[in-house]
């Protein structure tokens, strides 16, 4: 495809996911405005949030971890998230629970009981705060076996259930904390007002999107998300693109008016960036022949992405930090340049 094609749903999308236009170096505020930031590939989540700093500080972002106001953890879909860590409270009953049932059927293919879920939580408040490789030691010790799978599923199932979370990091590597130990004072909401506040956040940093992108985002049940939908509907705007109703903050399009040059331009965005995985479908911003180029063979590993006038333009990779692209189509030289100085500029 041509690089001079322009995607206005695209654009918008950069000003909303805080990519394009006025920055702060608060990175809990970016966490919060965003909702939650996929941290899958740890390094990829750090430059993603860095990204969206005025900083431009992987730093920062480990430092808002260190200090509790950030945290990691499986939210929902079954994927690791960075959330706000006073809010991974409300969040996980309302995008745990249809991955809940999966891990339940997914932990007897294991050969655990639930009495092996308990036990591993017992030992795990006794040893925390500690790396994975320590507690899976401990797990290891108490006979556990957490080998083949085992051990990452009981933490993630105990971290679904709101027993732990991953919190600072110790010489790079993130530490797994007790959850009422390293949050404290958690925010409270009924769970109405938690579903709007959601559909809020998503529509307000991910907009211009439809309710079938939030429904896939947290994949909670349809009920839940027309109830937040019909909350958090009287603060947002709408847009129609060919008969499908979009919802976005109604400031995005006059912040792209003032900010277009940039959004128009380069940007180098890391494999699992939400301007990629925020969304159920991404033909709005990418060509449904090049989808299998970002994430080959769906295997769910989702490539860099080169993203030019609102559209993902190619893949791109730094091995050994010498910048590698894989365009979909022919980039002419100016915008070839501009690569080059985008990978330059990362954090």
């Amino acid at each position: 495809m041509s690089a001079r094609r322009v995607s206005e749903v695209g654009l918008l999308r950069l000003v909303a996911l805080g990519i394009v236009g006025s920055r702060t170096d608060d990175v809990a505020e970016v966490v919060r405005h965003l909702g939650a930031v996929q941290a899958q590939d740890l390094p990829g989540a750090l430059t993603s949030l860095a990204l969206r700093t005025a900083s431009r500080s992987r730093e920062a972002v480990v430092a808002a971890c260190d200090a509790g106001q950030v945290v990691r953890s499986w939210p929902m879909r079954g994927t690791l998230h960075l959330v706000p860590a006073e809010d991974l409270g409300w969040m996980l009953p309302l995008g745990t629970p249809r991955p809940q049932v999966q891990a339940a059927r997914r932990r007897v293919e294991l050969g655990l009981t639930e009495a092996d879920v308990e036990r591993a939580g017992e030992l795990a408040l006794g040893a925390v705060p500690a790396t994975r490789e320590a507690l899976f030691a401990v797990w290891e010790q108490a006979g556990l076996e957490p080998v083949k799978g085992r051990g990452y599923h009981l933490l993630g199932t105990l971290a679904s259930r709101g027993l732990l979370c991953f919190g600072p990091f110790r010489e790079g590597e993130p530490v797994i904390v007790d959850v009422a130990r390293w949050i404290p004072a958690p925010r409270r909401l009924e769970r109405d007002e938690a579903l709007g506040e959601w559909a809020r956040r998503y529509f307000r940093s991910h907009g211009p999107a439809t309710r079938n992108d939030f429904l896939r985002w947290t994949t909670m049940p349809a009920a839940d998300v027309d109830t937040g939908l019909a909350i958090a509907r009287p603060e947002l705007a709408s847009l129609d693109v060919d008969g499908t109703e979009y919802l976005l903050d109604p400031a995005v399009p006059d912040v792209l008016a003032a900010h277009r040059r940039q959004a128009l331009g380069v940007h180098l965005l890391p494999g699992f960036d939400e301007f990629v995985l925020g969304y159920g479908r991404r033909d709005d911003v990418l060509d449904a022949e090049h989808f299998e180029r970002i994430v080959p063979g769906g295997n769910g590993v989702f490539r860099a992405t080169v993203v030019h006038r609102g559209r993902i333009v190619g893949t791109w990779a730094a091995p050994r930090k010498r910048l590698e692209v894989s365009p979909f189509g022919t980039l002419d030289e100016r915008t070839e340049a501009a690569v080059t100085r985008a990978h330059a500029r990362l954090p």
